[in-house]
């Protein structure tokens, strides 16, 4: 069997393969994409139905190409973001291979490179990138017995409301999808019982610009890591309806009960923590120095945007967080489906090289791991905040390929001595 051979082998043509692509090519090094579904699946069918970009399209993009058709201002739906991926493929030549999936990589022995093993024969490469994103495997935590019947899904499964079997809605999880999602659902006039946990919640836009125009010039795309004891505290923006802030209290007043961090589940009754007013106030604490250090960097430059006093007005609280609820009977309450919006796990079980930690996370510097020639792109916080998103990715994608190039350099220093040794016997 003939074995195929290429310098780099890219894993993934979402949006970190593309990007990957796109500057090892401009740095010469010969490479392979491979895709087991299509370029961009994720966005096409890892989504519901309504989503549209969490940025605006001036921002939620690569540098080199802008999105057709849409305004810069605009929250671009999940299929023309999809679609912009094939365009930019497309325009840079990447290399892409689809429908092949890689199921293993191991070093090779007594050599350098990697064996990879795919659905589609052997391939040896020099090096190998994991741009599989952070998004690889639902998480549904065994809490809910599957005897009480009633239908338990991820959110990344979740497409629209008629979907759902009839009756009320219980979402765990208040982050960008768990509150949309949820949203979606109450103006569907479903019966829905939002789970709220801790929370960022920042402006969706302040004095005339977007939230990701203000986290750019305060300095907050770029920071290195997250604030201590928020890593796992999830965001609640949306793009939705052109763009609009998340506010609980609202979306309490819009008929959503809002309960605190789900707990367990016993006898078909659901438990809640007593900590909602305290995820609420924490979120408002969030948004509140988001406005504040605006303010003052305006004051600071000197730039005139219009004042926006009824931005720091913080509305009363609802009823279901003055009196939390703490059980919910699921049966009695009418719930027929609870919605898993609690982000997801990885599985990297197809890399077989000793860079990972005992919970199988990547152990790595700005995407080098410490297994030479393994890289990873696309992780959550990288190398900044923004690591995770496109033009994060981006950024991140022309390091991995600079350390690659800087490799190859050096190896070729190495083969130019040996046949320097080669010529003198």
């Amino acid at each position: 069997m003939s074995v195929e051979k290429i310098d780099t082998l890219v894993v993934g043509a979402g949006q970190a393969g593309i990007a990957m692509s796109e500057h090892l090519g401009k740095a010469g090094v010969p490479h392979l994409v491979l895709e087991r579904d299509r370029i961009a699946e994720r966005w096409r069918s890892f989504r519901w139905d309504s989503l549209v970009a969490n940025g605006p399209a001036w921002h939620d993009r690569f540098p080199g190409m802008e999105f057709k058709d849409d305004s810069p201002d605009a929250f671009v739906e999940k299929e023309k973001v999809a679609d912009y991926f094939v365009d930019y493929a497309k325009m840079i030549d990447a290399p892409v291979r689809c429908g092949v999936e890689v199921t293993s990589v191991t070093r090779n022995e007594g050599r350098a490179g990697f064996h990879v093993e795919t659905s589609d024969g052997v391939i040896e490469a020099n090096s190998v990138v994991a741009a599989t994103g952070p998004f690889q495997t639902a998480t549904i935590p065994p809490v809910v017995p599957d005897s009480l019947g009633i239908t338990q899904i991820h959110s990344s499964a979740y497409r629209n409301p008629g979907q759902l079997p009839d009756g009320g809605v219980l979402v765990i999880g208040a982050g960008s999808s768990g509150v949309q999602i949820a949203d979606e659902l109450n103006r569907a006039g479903r019966n829905v019982t939002l789970a709220v946990g801790p929370h960022d919640r920042p402006p969706r836009a302040y004095r005339g610009r977007d939230n990701c125009w203000w986290l750019g010039v305060l300095g907050k795309w770029e920071a290195a890591t997250p604030p201590a004891g928020a890593e796992h505290v999830t965001i609640a923006v949306s793009g939705a309806r052109g763009g609009e802030t998340i506010d609980f209290r609202k979306l309490a007043e819009q008929g959503l009960t809002l309960v605190g961090r789900a707990e367990g589940c016993k006898d078909g009754v659901m438990s809640f923590a007593n900590d909602l007013r305290r995820n609420i106030e924490n979120g408002d604490k969030n948004y509140l120095s988001v406005l504040q250090e605006a303010d003052a960097y305006l004051v600071r430059t000197g730039l005139a945007l219009p004042e926006e006093p009824e931005a720091h007005v913080i509305g009363p609280d609802p009823d279901c967080v003055t009196n939390p609820i703490r059980e919910l009977d699921l049966k009695a309450a009418g719930i027929s489906t609870i919605i898993w919006a609690i982000g997801f796990g990885h599985d990297y079980s197809w890399l077989k090289v000793d860079t990972f930690d005992e919970t199988g996370k990547p152990l790595h510097q700005r995407g080098v791991s410490r297994e030479p020639g393994i890289y990873f792109l696309g992780l959550p916080w990288q190398s900044r905040r923004g690591s995770s998103f496109i033009w994060g990715v981006w950024h991140d994608a022309r390091y991995v390929a600079d350390q690659i190039a800087i490799q190859r350099s050096y190896l070729d220093v190495d083969a130019a001595a040996r046949a320097r040794g080669a010529a003198k016997l």
